[in-house]
């Protein structure tokens, strides 16, 4: 008798056993991505800032670590706001964050809808 629960018999396809190991290894190489619904979100936000005429231009970058949404006035310019989404974060202070132009973190938070929410209203340029 024998055994083939190993999975590199002649048996049945879907009986080919894939060690964890390997396969977080091949997810974790993948880079991070904004799914559907947020992609829609945030598109649906970028529209209605260019329907404003506040917003001209945006890139998406997904890297390793974090996917990132920058929106810009001119395309020639530093991006004015960056959306990221850092999914090591969300345990702590929430895998959503919204950056503006130096770098700072205006709203973080574990919805990508109440993050948003702060294009809401309307942004001012205050003198200090």
């Amino acid at each position: 008798m024998t055994d083939d629960s190993g999975g590199t018999g002649d048996g049945d396809a879907s009986a080919i056993l894939i060690p964890l190991h390997e396969a977080r290894r091949e997810r974790l190489d993948q880079p991070v991505r904004f799914d559907r619904r947020e992609l829609d979100q945030i598109l649906r936000l970028y529209g209605r800032m260019v329907a404003a005429n506040e917003w001209r231009d945006y890139a998406i970058d997904h890297l390793t670590d974090r996917a990132v949404f920058s929106v810009f006035r001119r395309t020639s310019e530093v991006p004015l706001f960056q959306i990221v989404k850092d999914p090591k974060l969300a345990r702590k202070q929430g895998a959503f964050a919204v950056i503006a132009a130096g770098g700072r973190i205006l709203k973080r938070g574990q919805e990508l809808g109440r993050v948003l929410g702060i294009f809401d209203g309307k942004l001012k340029l205050v003198e200090a």
